[in-house]
C-alpha cells in the first residue's frame, strides 16, 4: 500500500508477512471545527470538563504527596527515591488516562490539549474549557496536600517546579521542550487510528505507553527542573506554595511544554502521517 499516492511516498510500504501484513481499514476522524457553539448545550461537554478537573486533582494530590514524603524523610535511602517519584507521576497518568479516556480523552495536561488542538482533534472551545478545568483541578489537588501537612509543605518547597542549581534557564527550557515532545508524540502514536487498525493484533493499551513516557521523562528531567511537562501541574503547585522561587521560572513551564507539544503535533501530522499531502492527493 502507498502511504501517500502523490508526493510524500512513491514507494510501496513494506510490511512483514503474517498478521501485520494484512490490509485493515481505518477511519480518519474529520478535523474538529475551530468553534463548536453546540457543545455548550451538551451535558457531555461539561461532564468531560468535570472529568478533567477530577483527574488533574487526583494527579496532583498523589504526585505531590509522594514528593513531600520523599522530601520529609531524613534518610533518603528509606524513601521511594527519584524512581518512586517518577513512578508516582507515570503510574497516576496511566490510571487516570485509562479511567477518563472514554469521557474526555484523558488529557490531564494543557500541553496535551494544546497539541491535540493543533492537530484539529478537538475544538478551541473544548480546549480552553479543558485547560481551565485542568488548572483548577491542579490548584485544588496541591491545596489538599498543603492542608494535610501545612508546615512541611512550606518548608520543603511544596513540590513546585524550578530550574535546579547548576543549570541555566536555557537548560530548563530545553528539558521541558524535549520532555513534552516525548509525551505528546507518545499520545499521538498511542491513539493513532491507522496504527490501531494496522496493528490491531498487538494488544497494547493506549494509556500504558503514555504513562511509561511520563515515567521515563521524569527520570531524565527531575534533576534539571523537577519535571514540569504539564503547565497545570506547575501552576497549581506554584499558586499554593506561593514563594518567589516558584514564580521565577514559571514561564519556562508554560512556554517549554507548549513548544514541545506543538513540535510533536507537527511531526506526527506532517512527517509521520503526511496528512497535508494526503489532503492534496
Amino acid at each position: 500500500m502507498e502511504d501517500v499516492k502523490l508526493g510524500a511516498n512513491k514507494f510501496v510500504e513494506r510490511q512483514p508477512l503474517g498478521t501485520s501484513a494484512q490490509t485493515k481499514d481505518y477511519k480518519e476522524a474529520p478535523p474538529a471545527p475551530l468553534f463548536e457553539p453546540g457543545e455548550l448545550k451538551s451535558w457531555s461537554f461539561y461532564r468531560a470538563g468535570i472529568a478533567e478537573f477530577v483527574a488533574t486533582f487526583l494527579f496532583l494530590y498523589i504526585s505531590i504527596s509522594t514528593v513531600m514524603g520523599y522530601s520529609r524523610s531524613p534518610n533518603k535511602c528509606a524513601t521511594v527515591g527519584t524512581q518512586g517519584i517518577a513512578w508516582a507521576f507515570g503510574g497516576m497518568i496511566f490510571a487516570l488516562v485509562y479511567s477518563t479516556a472514554g469521557i474526555s480523552g484523558g488529557h490531564i495536561n494543557p500541553a496535551v490539549t494544546f497539541g491535540l488542538l493543533l492537530a484539529r482533534k478537538l475544538s478551541l472551545t473544548r480546549a480552553l474549557f479543558y485547560i481551565i478545568m485542568q488548572t483548577l483541578g491542579a490548584i485544588c489537588g496541591a491545596g489538599v496536600v498543603k492542608g494535610f501537612q501545612p508546615t512541611p509543605y512550606e518548608l520543603l518547597g511544596g513540590g513546585a517546579n524550578a530550574v535546579s542549581h547548576g543549570y541555566t534557564k536555557g537548560d530548563g527550557l530545553g528539558a521541558e521542550i524535549i520532555g513534552t515532545f516525548v509525551l505528546v508524540y507518545t499520545v499521538f502514536s498511542a491513539t493513532d487510528a491507522k496504527r490501531n487498525a494496522r496493528d490491531s493484533h498487538v494488544p497494547i493499551l493506549a494509556p500504558l505507553p503514555i504513562g511509561f513516557a511520563v515515567f521515563l521523562v521524569h527520570l531524565a528531567t527531575i534533576p534539571i527542573t523537577g519535571t514540569g511537562i504539564n503547565p497545570a501541574r506547575s501552576l497549581g503547585a506554584a499558586i499554593i506554595f506561593n514563594k518567589d522561587s516558584a514564580w521565577d521560572d514559571m514561564w519556562i513551564f508554560w512556554v517549554g511544554p507548549f513548544i514541545g507539544a506543538a513540535l510533536a503535533a507537527l511531526y506526527h501530522q506532517i512527517v509521520i502521517r503526511a496528512i497535508p499531502f494526503k489532503a492534496r492527493a
